[in-house]
């Protein structure tokens, strides 16, 4: 199950969400290209990865911003950079660009914190974009909650785009960030669970009082819990595989 749009793109150009999806891939390519050895990796994630162990010794504390910029491989690029595309425009356009990219650093920095303390004696570097755009997907949730967003279903050969309100997409993806964490402390099995659900709880606290200011529920009714946009007309796409039906 795959979120791969919303239904309220944003009306102004999102410079700063691009900016950050052009930074990804361009440090990621230099990444593959320029450090292709074991040798040459440990040294990258030495220096710009966030290790606990070393934040614990006061060292490094720069890695909170650096880490958001590493990736480990072309799936874990390509799923944060659709993430940040699909929510981060329109939190842009709320935020204004400025306000936007402090915003996303911030959370990207309370999500590297809440993954330190949850193990920070943890030698295993923590890299990726995916705690700072968890508090895009937060921010998201508590200004769109009912905004929909088309979800790719696929069941071996079965695929549908069905679109499904915010709050069920982002409310399930929180709830698993929770619950495998719980039994993956310290990113043993190779995914920052607390960095993801500590900065969707940051993007959250961070964005309230934005939200509060704009009347809070007040809010929600005015937009009915959509960005203040037409929606978009998309072309449906259905799976052409054919429905074998049951027998009577």
């Amino acid at each position: 199950m795959f979120p791969i749009r919303d239904h309220n793109p944003s009306e102004k150009v999102a410079f700063v969400t691009y900016a950050l999806i052009i930074l990804n891939i361009s440090v990621f390519i230099l990444t593959v290209t320029v450090f292709q050895t074991d040798r040459d990796l440990a040294k990258l994630y030495w220096h710009y990865a966030l290790i606990p162990d070393r934040l614990s010794s006061g060292d490094n504390p720069l890695a909170l911003i650096t880490s958001q910029f590493l990736h480990g491989g072309f799936l874990h690029l390509a799923g944060n950079m659709l993430f940040l595309w699909i929510f981060g425009d329109n939190m842009e356009e709320e935020m204004g660009h400025v306000g936007f990219l402090l915003f996303y650093l911030a959370a990207g920095v309370g999500a590297g914190l809440a993954q330190y303390a949850s193990a920070p004696s943890s030698n295993v570097p923590m890299i990726g974009a995916s705690g700072a755009i968890a508090g895009v997907m937060g921010a998201y949730l508590l200004f769109f909650p009912k905004a929909q967003v088309d979800v790719l279903i696929i069941i071996i050969f079965f695929f549908r785009i069905i679109p499904i309100p915010a709050w069920i997409v982002l409310g399930v993806w929180f709830g698993l960030q929770l619950f495998s964490g719980v039994g993956d402390s310290g990113q043993a099995g190779g995914v920052a669970y607390w960095a993801h659900a500590g900065g969707f709880l940051v993007g959250i606290a961070l964005a309230l009082p934005r939200w509060l200011r704009k009347g809070a529920t007040a809010f929600w009714s005015r937009t009915d819990g959509h960005p203040p946009h037409p929606e978009a007309r998309y072309t449906r796409i259905d799976s052409r595989i054919p429905t074998v039906r049951r027998r009577k």
